[in-house]
């Protein structure tokens, strides 16, 4: 039975019935939608945004896959005309600040489509976490203790090599007291969970390894009570992982807004 939300998440559609704009708008994406993993940290960044009292929407039915899995699989075609479709709707709304659940929307937006005619101010629910902390509104305090807990945080692609957003998620982990340890291969020589490109999607070519495992396996190594992370995609493959190669069953993969609300006990 899926977690239920104790308040009101408002559409862009009531918000505006209403004659009021919202400070950001939240993309929840298609695993954030479909996926009943990803469901939970949609919900949980709901619940930062509820409770730190910034002013939000989201699209709701009006919201349609970025067109980045499109893309990535080389149809351009395709991905144009969802995009086209999405950026009518954002700039129907005047859309000014979007936050995401996901690195590959996050991608797609902020770099793909302003060349399509949708420039708008986009940063990743990891971004925010850090800056609420950073303004004092978020302190990991209330909730979970993660003391003496060894973190390892894995690097999206999208968010990392493919944008440079390293520290946030990192910073994220820090007012937790725990013990932040990072994989051999992290930051700008990070690996891929193995689901970018739209490899999500279809079966994995043979080869000698599939790479969650490979990328499991690094973390395993260094004897992780949590691995976190920031990304569906990557959610899934890391967990999928987990569930081969954790033989005593005490890894547990979390993003890091799941995390931030166990913390502050929201």
């Amino acid at each position: 039975m899926s977690e239920q939300l104790n308040f009101e998440v408002p559409t862009m559609a009531e918000m505006i019935a209403k004659g009021e704009e919202p400070e950001i708008l939240f993309w929840v994406g298609c695993a954030g939608s479909y996926d009943e993993r990803a469901q939970k940290t949609t919900r949980d960044i709901c619940k930062i945004l509820h409770h730190v009292g910034i002013k939000y929407a989201v699209l709701g039915t009006e919201e349609s896959c970025t067109g980045d899995p499109a893309k990535r699989a080389g149809n351009e075609f395709l991905f144009q005309m969802q995009a086209m479709t999405n950026i009518e709707v954002l700039n129907a709304y005047n859309i000014k600040k979007i936050v995401t659940g996901c690195p590959h929307c996050f991608n797609t937006i902020r770099n793909e489509y302003p060349g399509l005619g949708g420039s708008y101010e986009v940063i990743h629910h990891t971004q925010l976490i850090q800056q609420l902390i950073d303004e004092g509104k978020l302190k990991a305090e209330g909730g979970e203790s993660f003391k003496g807990k060894k973190i390892t945080y894995h690097d999206p692609c999208y968010l990392g090599r493919g944008n440079g957003i390293y520290e946030a998620p990192r910073k994220a982990l820090e007012v937790l007291d725990a013990q932040l340890v990072e994989m051999k291969r992290c930051k700008t020589n990070g690996l891929c969970c193995g689901a970018g490109g739209a490899q999500m999607f279809k079966e994995p070519e043979k080869g000698k390894k599939d790479i969650n495992i490979e990328r499991i396996e690094e973390a395993l190594e260094i004897k992780p009570n949590i691995i976190a992370a920031g990304c569906p995609f990557c959610m899934t493959m890391m967990s999928d992982g987990v569930k081969l190669k954790d033989q005593d069953k005490n890894v547990q993969v979390l993003d890091i807004a799941e995390i931030t609300v166990r913390a502050n006990g929201l």
